[in-house]
């Protein structure tokens, strides 16, 4: 009797036929796939290897099986692991994305800040007007003080593709700021400090354009 590892190649090759048939718009988004005895006969497999096939692009986020209902079509291609996305992308790139989400993130903190989270935001600000010698302690304080900006938006998503980004910046900072020091320390902890007295003021408008208009300013010099 051959191994059941067998078994998962050709479960594998069914999930890249059915990928690849999907890819070519046989099915399109929330489409529901034919039944089970159909498909298994279409692709040549037994049902079994067919469950571990749509078990396989379910993990990926490609199919949705539903009980009683079928199968259906929920992505058009597998999507890129986040991590590796993030590898590739250029600091340019990444510092967009935090534009989006900081921008944003700074306007609801204006609107939705608690006195405990602006306590938390101004001890953040003290923090980095220290000035620590070190450039890593430095880039953390700094990422720190923007972090609570984020914590006082009140919004869970935001805060988890923060921190995605977090690494991928750190580095970059941290190279920046070794071959350019920060030449005007006091301008830029004053602009930082713009931003929490809009969001102390509940300056929603000013907060999303003063964390834009720093950010900005961040991708031309890292650029």
């Amino acid at each position: 009797m051959p191994p059941l590892v067998h078994r998962h190649p050709l479960a594998a090759q069914a999930a890249e036929v059915l990928l690849g048939r999907i890819r070519a718009g046989e099915w399109p988004l929330g489409h529901k796939l034919p039944g089970e005895t159909t498909l298994a006969a279409q692709l040549g497999v037994g049902r079994s290897t067919l469950r571990e096939a749509i078990r396989e692009l379910a993990g990926k986020g490609v199919l949705d099986s539903r009980q009683g209902a079928g199968v259906f079509v929920t992505a058009l291609d597998v999507s890129e692991d986040w991590d590796a996305v993030l590898r590739r992308a250029t600091v340019g790139a990444v510092i967009e994305a935090r534009i989006a989400i900081e921008a944003e993130a700074a306007a609801l903190a204006a609107h939705r800040r608690t006195p405990t989270d602006l306590r938390a935001i101004r001890r953040a600000l003290a923090a980095r007007a220290i000035g620590d010698p070190d450039i890593e302690a430095l880039v953390d304080t700094d990422t720190a003080f923007h972090r609570t900006v984020l914590v006082a938006a009140h919004n869970d998503v935001l805060i988890e593709l923060f921190d995605s980004f977090v690494p991928r910046i750190h580095r970059a900072m941290t190279d920046f700021l070794r071959a350019r020091p920060i030449t005007a320390p006091e301008e830029d902890q004053a602009a930082h400090l713009a931003l929490v007295e809009a969001i102390a003021d509940k300056n929603a408008s000013a907060a999303a354009e003063l964390s834009r208009a720093h950010l900005t300013a961040l991708k031309e010099a890292l650029s």
